[in-house]
């Protein structure tokens, strides 16, 4: 694996509800991505049931530390459905299939999938969401935000496009369904 493999596979596990196997994997992960060691550094600190503890705090409460890369552009609509497929097209154009219960835009799947292919098409393409994730977790203080943080800055700079795009959903978030809403 290249160098930003061993990262994405890395932060695929950082970035995963932190169980037995991501502890089980804690020294390996230490030794092939020196960016992620501060995250470590805290995880180790904090031990397994408060970094649980706070894993839940931080992502299963709020929407905008969200790890499903389609809600930043399609929010809770109908139109995130035929993203969800665009994910599993993709997965299965490079031969993979995903398997576990998680969403194909979970982005622990999402690095996994960069990670042994070496595609950063997805990661590109939701670079928008990405930056406002990082951002989001950087404002709230969690330590997941030095884990967004290595994984951005393995990505080309954001274009003007993308700039414009990460303004306009920090100004009015996903899109909201309408449709049959009474």
């Amino acid at each position: 694996m290249t160098g930003h493999a061993l990262l994405y596979q890395a932060a695929a596990h950082c970035l995963a509800y932190p169980d037995d196997v991501f502890w089980g994997h804690v020294p390996e992960l230490r030794a092939a991505a020196s960016p992620l060691r501060p995250f470590l550094d805290h995880a180790e600190a904090a031990g397994p049931r408060p970094l649980a503890e706070h894993y839940v705090r931080v992502f299963d409460f709020k929407n905008r530390h969200s790890l499903y890369l389609s809600w930043w552009l399609d929010g809770d609509t109908r139109r995130r459905g035929a993203s969800l497929v665009a994910f599993k097209q993709t997965y299965r154009a490079h031969g993979l299939e995903l398997t576990g219960t998680e969403l194909p835009d979970f982005l622990p799947a999402v690095l996994e999938f960069t990670a042994r292919t070496g595609h950063r098409e997805l990661l590109l393409a939701h670079r928008a969401g990405l930056e406002l994730l990082r951002l989001s977790l950087t404002e709230h203080g969690t330590p997941y935000a030095g884990v967004l943080d290595a994984v951005c800055a393995t990505l080309p700079g954001p274009t003007p496009r993308d700039k414009a795009a990460a303004r306009a959903l920090a100004r009015t978030g996903p899109p909201h369904e309408t449709v049959g809403a009474s």
